[in-house]
């Protein structure tokens, strides 16, 4: 089993802690990983993206041409990524900030209002990457819970228990915006997780 995933936004947006957090929580698992960090050099509110993989053998190439899954929190990386979901795959797209639909009809396409639920839920749309994290975490599952709330832990050790457990708090609230949400429908708001 190899699990492939590109996530892509603008710089601070919480993109590659997103990826490491994949990671980390692979790893917890005792599976291998991979991540691999892309940005422009101007960081903040310039594009970033990252790839990570997880499998439970040695992983050859830390990139791929096409995704299992591919998570994007803004319009140009829809635009860029959308093509790089390999048939059958995922597609989570932050519909807070990204307005157009995905025009594949050859993928599972999950929408969620990211910001706006972190803005609910946690207080801070700086959380919309770990929302996102949980969504995708709902829709394809191949994580365990466990595992990604002990990365959450080894993360934000450092910023205390009160940060941590708002971003469990987040991983939660995104997980649950997508219970019984079907792909290729409307998006999952802030609404319906309260």
């Amino acid at each position: 089993m190899i699990e492939e995933n590109l996530i892509a936004g603008f710089g601070g947006q919480g993109v590659l802690s997103l990826g490491k957090l994949m990671a980390q929580a692979a790893m917890e698992q005792n599976l291998c990983a991979t991540w691999l960090p892309s940005y422009g050099p101007e960081m903040r509110g310039g594009t970033a993206n990252c790839v990570v993989c997880f499998s439970d053998d040695e992983i050859g190439a830390p990139v791929a041409a096409n995704y299992d899954a591919v998570v994007v929190m803004n319009q140009p990386s829809l635009e860029k990524f959308e093509s790089a979901v390999k048939p059958g795959g995922t597609l989570l797209i932050n519909s807070s900030i990204i307005s157009v639909r995905a025009k594949r009809s050859d993928i599972d396409v999950f929408y969620i209002d990211a910001n706006d639920l972190a803005e609910s839920v946690a207080g801070n749309a700086k959380a919309a990457n770990v929302i996102a994290l949980g969504a995708l975490h709902a829709v394809r599952p191949r994580l365990e819970t466990s595992a990604i709330e002990a990365a959450l832990k080894t993360a934000f050790e450092y910023k205390g228990q009160k940060v941590i457990d708002m971003n469990i708090r987040a991983l939660h609230a995104g997980m649950e915006a997508m219970q019984d949400t079907e792909p290729n429908q409307p998006q999952a708001t802030a609404a319906r997780a309260r």
